[in-house]
């Protein structure tokens, strides 16, 4: 049996690069005393996320973007030593566009890239579109990345969970609901939202999940918070809840996929040329 411990995050992260570092390596140190392999950090961890959701343009002129072989990313990995980290960021793309990205990285260099496929409200404004989902080889397992919206659609974790994905991992900056908000976040619609996500994706695809999310408020948004580590069975191994923390869970991964898809196997018992719409296949 080899077992891995996982860390979701649930921090709080702004405009100065020197202050999200600041916090991203006391969080790697804490990660590093729990004995953790796998550490997922929010959405926009590195240079925050926008400022609002309605604007056409960000009035502080957005993140900064940074380059995927540039010198941040590199300082992240140098960060990440023997840990697998995974951090959202501001991409600088060689095309000339910018994409809300997120990097998985170890003390070796990239390990793997995801561009945010689906852009919520008005995100397109500040960010071009990813075009594709893939899953890739890690020292901790294959693992598939996602950004925040990106997980509302069950395709998205369907095609890591096809190309082999064990693990999922999903960074967010998820707000609070912006009309008819709780004045408690515990009781947030959009909160109730992003946990169902979570715990869906990991069950209908029967992967481990780990769900990353910013804290605290940036401009006019509040984010939820509620970091966790879900089984493959939509059950919650650990969860920081509303505020700020470390959910940290330890799996026998390889074991919790083979006993939760040993009875029914979503992948396996898939009956593809049965999913039609408008006369096409559902791949």
């Amino acid at each position: 049996m080899s077992t891995l411990r996982m860390a979701a995050v649930a921090a709080e992260f702004g405009r100065d690069l020197e202050e999200d570092f600041a916090v991203v390596e006391r969080l790697i140190k804490e990660a590093r005393a729990e004995g953790v392999g796998l550490l997922a950090l929010p959405e926009a961890c590195l240079g925050g996320y926008l400022l609002s959701l309605d604007n056409d343009t960000e009035l502080d002129g957005g993140p900064p973007a940074l380059a995927l072989d540039g010198p941040e990313v590199r300082r992240l990995a140098a960060l990440a030593g023997e840990l697998t980290v995974v951090a959202g960021y501001c991409e600088a793309g060689t095309d000339g566009q910018r994409y809300n990205s997120v990097v998985c990285v170890s003390g070796d260099g990239v390990l793997g890239n995801h561009r945010k496929v689906h852009q919520p409200l008005s995100e397109d404004a500040s960010y071009a579109s990813g075009d594709r989902f893939h899953a890739f080889d890690t020292p901790v397992g294959r693992i598939g990345m996602m950004i925040c919206y990106d997980k509302a659609f069950p395709e998205s974790a369907r095609a890591l969970a096809l190309d082999g994905a064990e693990i999922g991992v999903v960074v967010s900056a998820w707000p609070g609901a912006r009309t008819h908000a709780a004045t408690d976040l515990v009781n947030d619609r959009w909160k109730r939202r992003f946990d169902l996500f979570d715990r869906a994706r990991a069950l209908e695809n029967q992967i481990v999940w780990v769900s990353a999310n910013q804290t605290g408020t940036f401009g006019s948004l509040r984010f939820v918070g509620s970091a966790k580590v879900v089984d493959p069975g939509g059950e919650i191994l650990a969860d920081t809840g509303i505020g700020a923390g470390l959910a940290v869970a330890e799996l026998d991964v390889a074991q919790a996929l083979e006993t939760a898809r040993r009875a029914m196997g979503h992948l396996r018992d898939r009956r593809p040329e049965t999913y039609t719409y408008a006369g096409a296949v559902s791949r």
